[in-house]
């Protein structure tokens, strides 16, 4: 069948986007796959980035990972989805290595090829444009498209009265933030979070720390809308621009937190901002470092090795979207995870002005919608 998607044709120039729509050819669904009509799309930092860094040889190709829409058609072999479920589509993984065997979903040792490479694991593509192929499965959906081919392993069906556009960034973006918070730092009541970057994920991290009843939570950046909204859920905000020197930020969250922070979240990538990280931590405490960007990060070594402190990452918050979604879903009806002030919708057509609005901050998840 033909479905209409957004198309990359050739690397970002300079790192700018460039899609343009374009009809092209969707394979009918396998026994393994099912065929969504999508509904909605979040727009995330990694759709405008990865392409920057894949080879010539891979374009023309279709991003979008943020995708929900509704079963059209179902594979032989798939269980537990059927034509006209609502779906929110996540990342892929295999069920059977070892780490997807012990939980840990999002370090399926086939992560790259299930949701990086482009194809399917056997090599074909689900998408075509004439004789040229068009590589796609990008998170297993690729939902920069009116259509996708998904899987039983990253679909998570939802009810049907919910808003699928507000659903939209659960699938990844809220799911990472909010899981950094549940499924990897767990902190106390008692315990402290300080966020580095108020965006999407940002907030959704404090968005769940506040509503698992964590008492200080910090959030660090320099947008004042952003610190408004970081205020909205109870957090004290910082402006990083205010103080430096006299009194920078690290100092500024020690001073909060009788010492320094239990935990830290880091969002940016920016290198200098996640040390401040570092040095907001008490002795002990941890670091997630979230950012996609920055090749490498400066640790402070002698800092790190006389403060016993733990500098690590986490792949989508350590969720498995199967239990996650659900849980902030649950969350959301009881009102300790409201983040649907968070999204803006646009119309697939104003995909450029949601580009731009989302990279210079005015908007904090813009939400693609057919």
């Amino acid at each position: 069948m033909q479905t209409t998607v957004l198309l990359a044709a050739a690397p970002f120039a300079d790192g700018e986007p460039a899609f343009t729509f374009a009809d092209v050819e969707i394979d009918d669904p396998r026994d393994d796959e099912v065929l969504v009509r999508v509904v909605a799309t979040g727009l995330c930092h990694t759709d405008l980035h990865v392409p920057t860094m894949l080879p010539a040889e891979m374009f023309p190709t279709v991003m979008g990972h943020e995708g929900t829409g509704i079963v059209e058609a179902v594979g032989a072999e798939v269980e537990g989805i059927e034509v006209g479920d609502h779906v929110v589509m996540s990342f892929r993984h295999c069920g059977s290595c070892g780490p997807c065997a012990d939980g840990d979903v999002g370090y399926c040792e086939q992560h790259i090829l299930l949701n990086y490479m482009g194809m399917r694991m056997d090599g074909s593509t689900t998408l075509r444009q004439g004789d040229r192929t068009v590589f796609g499965s990008f998170f297993g959906q690729s939902s920069f498209a009116r259509h996708v081919l998904a899987y039983a392993d990253n679909c998570v069906v939802v009810p049907k009265d919910l808003d699928l556009a507000l659903l939209a960034p659960y699938g990844c973006g809220f799911q990472t933030g909010a899981g950094t918070v549940l499924n990897v730092l767990r902190p106390a009541p008692e315990e402290s979070l300080v966020v580095f970057g108020a965006g999407a994920v940002g907030l959704a991290a404090v968005a769940a720390a506040r509503g698992a009843g964590v008492a200080t939570v910090i959030a660090v950046d320099p947008l004042a809308e952003r610190r408004r909204l970081a205020e909205g859920y109870g957090a004290v905000a910082l402006d990083p621009a205010e103080g430096d020197g006299v009194a920078p930020v690290p100092d500024r969250v020690k001073e909060l937190t009788n010492g320094g922070a239990s935990y830290a979240i880091d969002t940016t990538a920016i290198g200098a901002v996640v040390q401040q990280a570092q040095h907001a931590l008490r002795t002990r405490g941890t670091l997630v470092a979230l950012g996609l960007g920055a090749p490498e990060y400066p640790i402070d070594a002698i800092d790190l090795l006389q403060s016993g402190k733990v500098v690590r990452s986490s792949i989508e918050g350590d969720s498995d979207p199967r239990v996650m979604i659900p849980e902030l879903i649950r969350r959301r009806a009881e009102g300790t995870f409201a983040v649907d002030g968070l999204v803006t919708p646009y119309a697939f057509e104003r995909f450029g002005d949601a580009i731009a609005d989302a990279s210079s901050g005015k908007v904090v998840k813009a939400v693609l919608t057919w």
